[in-house]
């Protein structure tokens, strides 16, 4: 490890948003250590080598940690394994989320079940890893903290109907009972990452006088796998393509929205709450 790379730690980085933002950073005039956090090692390893296949020349290095946000024992090892390696972290980079909604609306979740599973992943495990991340955060000259939030978790967004996709999630069903089973269904995912906005606040404050950088980050509409509708209709739904908001999050890293700390920044500035 060279002092002169910034140690990066992306969690959810062996797919979607969170493969971008390594692929992003791997291809940086900058130097960096990454590392992305996977909840299977073997997952993670198939993705960095595919980065580096893709990206043969490069001044960073990649390594893979296992971390499973469900889980307090895997975090607490996960950041123990990057402190034992590299002594301490620059860049946080909570990405890690999943959607549950699909598995609620076909039946494979009790609706408790999917509620609980949104907010303990995308918020709770989050809170946690963030938790137990900070003293190595606090051993960085310019430690930065970034949590991945929704386009669709801003309050005054649901009032909005300018936008096609403002359009459809948020129009209202014909009355009745039971409602028709949509396409995308994002209840628990969109009040969870509104939820992820307030906890980034709080962090914010928390960190201020320490001298973190923090944000949210809205990355946009983007073709992932995020709650498996699949990628060839999340572009038909009108999603960009994921390597936008790698290069996005790379920016942010890389200083582009300093003067913006606390808030939630996006490609077409910062996003109401």
């Amino acid at each position: 490890m060279s002092q002169d790379k910034k140690v990066v730690f992306i969690t959810g980085a062996n797919t979607g948003l969170g493969l971008e933002i390594v692929n992003a950073l791997y291809k940086s005039t900058q130097s960096y250590d990454i590392i992305a956090g996977s909840r299977l090692v073997s997952n993670g390893e198939a993705a960095v080598a595919a980065v580096q296949q893709e990206i043969p020349s490069s001044s960073s290095s990649l390594s893979v940690v296992q971390l499973d946000l469900a889980s307090d024992e895997s975090i607490k090892k996960a950041v123990k394994n990057i402190e034992s390696k590299f002594g301490r972290l620059d860049v946080l980079v909570n990405n890690g989320g999943a959607g549950f909604d699909g598995a609620l609306r076909d039946s494979q979740l009790s609706i408790r079940e999917a509620w609980n599973k949104s907010w303990d992943t995308n918020v709770a495990g989050t809170q946690v890893l963030t938790s137990e991340a900070i003293p190595l955060l606090l051993k960085s000259r310019q430690p930065r903290l970034i949590f991945i939030t929704s386009g669709t978790s801003a309050l005054a967004f649901t009032e909005r109907f300018d936008h096609p996709a403002l359009q459809r999630i948020n129009a209202s069903p014909a009355p009745g009972w039971p409602k028709p089973k949509e396409i995308n269904p994002i209840e628990s995912y969109r009040s969870a990452k509104t939820g992820l906005n307030m906890m980034m606040r709080q962090w914010h404050r928390i960190l201020l006088n320490d001298g973190v950088k923090v944000w949210a980050i809205s990355p946009g509409f983007l073709a992932t796998n995020l709650g498996n509708v699949g990628i060839e209709q999340m572009k038909k739904m009108g999603a960009r393509d994921p390597s936008e908001g790698g290069n996005f999050v790379k920016g942010v890293i890389e200083g582009e929205r300093d003067s913006e700390v606390g808030k939630v920044v996006g490609a077409t500035g910062i996003q109401t709450w």
